[in-house]
């Protein structure tokens, strides 16, 4: 017999959030493996002691901002609204069921004032790093570098034009000496000083958000964009480094001063990098070698005309310091110019005559140019890294550590937009993203060690000495050391 439901809202019961939330339930690995604590001693330098009202623990604060991250939920006020309703949500952040959840305000406006032009994120992120370092989740050997971008809050066709100066590379100084000595080397007088003014460009700049930039790729949406450039260690995808650009900010650019910051910040001792084809410039090249760092970057087949011949075609010989054109001519050095390369240049009476013209060269006097950098040499070793059986493994594994933490960020963790507008605020945004990604992974990968001692009745110190080496658990995890 059926009968009509009977009402149990206003039923008391006996109950605790601690019955209420599932003992497998993410935050609490979170809750027990992560140390939140440190939070309070890095932000008590921006709080009055002794004067205003009472403000929001900024441990429950962050917490609270770490739960829109770690769910996917983008707006603040919603984040709020789930927070009133979710015990597992209360239960994290030491809330009864009957507390009041802050305001959004709260968080903005701390945002805003408090936080605004400190680099209280970066503290945070580098703090759950070396967390992850402590339980020797981090092995600091392989990194893995790429970029990924996300959406700016601004309409691609709201715009200005506005000309701007070409900022000189970070390298720059370092390509000056390299010039002069291959100059010098070749016997030609040094290069005049350069003109005062910098070189000029043409960009689009958002009405909205003039920090975004206008990116145009092959293969990649077009409209205004923020990059974020990020670092993943080899050993288990922990995330040691996130880094912001407008859209239009090439991948190599920020990138050596990136892997200096991390390997000072956190005494890493990299033996090897893996980068996708962007970072292939004879820049990045020449200061992984600089470093002592076995590079492994991708291949991207360069731009040709049809119908002419491939600069492959032309082959250099290192001890006449000449080129070899595929009709047997050579081509010897002419100078080096001031953007680095150097210029191998043809006789135009060899090459008028020649069968192979119309495919060589178009120029009207019969010259055919090519050009090598004055570090190209350490591009094409670093480039043979990637054919070696040891750059093809390393090389592999990015699409199982940084291409999958980017995937996983956008799929889960709202990283396909820029939530807000300027550079320093999205910034903000991706350090806080990458700070929960690597407390989900820290908080798993220690519940799965966990339990395994467990199941042995072992210690953690005593555990991988008796775990045996065909065990599942022990291949995927047999560098993990916990004291």
């Amino acid at each position: 017999m059926l009968k009509p439901p009977s009402p149990k809202q206003h039923a008391l019961e006996m109950v605790t959030l601690e019955e209420l939330v599932p003992t497998d339930h993410l935050l609490r690995k979170i809750a027990q493996h992560i140390d939140f604590e440190f939070i309070r001693g890095a932000t008590a330098h921006l709080y009055c002691a002794d004067n205003g009202r009472p403000a929001l623990d900024p441990v429950v604060l962050f917490k609270i901002l770490f739960i829109g991250y770690l769910f996917g939920v983008r707006s603040e006020r919603q984040l709020m609204r789930e927070i009133q309703v979710n015990v597992a949500y209360r239960w994290f952040l030491d809330l009864s069921l009957t507390d009041k959840a802050p305001d959004a305000s709260t968080l903005s406006q701390n945002r805003r004032r408090r936080f605004a032009g400190t680099d209280i994120e970066q503290v945070i992120f580098d703090g759950i790093v070396e967390q992850a370092m402590h339980h020797g989740l981090i092995g600091g050997e392989v990194l893995h570098t790429d970029s990924t971008h996300l959406k700016a809050n601004a309409n691609k066709k709201r715009f200005e034009i506005h000309r701007v100066e070409q900022r000189p590379a970070d390298y720059l100084a370092e390509l000056e000496s390299a010039i002069e000595r291959d100059r010098a080397a070749h016997g030609k007088a040094p290069l005049p000083p350069g003109t005062a003014s910098a070189p000029e460009r043409d960009i689009k700049r958002s009405t909205t958000d003039p920090d975004a930039g206008f990116m145009t790729r092959e293969g990649k949406p077009q409209g205004f964009f923020y990059l974020d450039h990020r670092t993943v260690d080899g050993k288990h995808a922990i995330i040691t480094d996130t880094f912001v650009t407008a859209g239009n900010v090439h991948d190599s650019t920020p990138y050596l001063a990136r892997l200096d910051r991390q390997c000072a910040r956190f005494a890493l001792k990299p033996v090897a990098v893996a980068l996708d084809a962007g970072y292939h410039t004879a820049a990045i090249c020449h200061g992984l070698e600089t470093r002592g760092l076995f590079g492994v970057i991708g291949y991207r087949r360069p731009t040709h005309r049809d119908g002419m011949l491939y600069k492959r075609q032309f082959e250099y010989d290192a001890q006449r310091d000449a080129y070899r054109c595929p009709n047997g001519q050579w081509l010897p050095y002419r100078t080096t110019n001031r953007e680095g390369y150097r210029h191998y240049a043809s006789e135009p009476a060899q090459c008028i005559g020649c069968a192979l013209l119309d495919q060589c060269t178009r120029s009207r006097t019969h010259t055919k140019i090519v050009t090598r950098h004055v570090w190209e040499d350490a591009r094409a070793r670093i480039d043979s890294h990637r054919l070696t059986d040891k750059g093809k493994k390393i090389y592999a594994r990015r699409k199982e550590t940084v291409e999958r933490s980017f995937a996983d960020a956008k799929q889960l963790h709202g990283h396909r937009y820029a939530r807000f507008r300027g550079r320093s605020k999205v910034q903000a945004q991706c350090l806080l993203a990458a700070a929960a990604q690597n407390m989900k992974k820290i908080a798993r990968l220690l519940a799965q060690l966990l339990a395994l001692a467990l199941r042995r009745r072992l210690p953690l110190g005593r555990l991988w000495a008796a775990v045996s080496e065909h065990d599942r658990f022990a291949r995927q995890y047999r560098s993990l050391y916990i004291y």
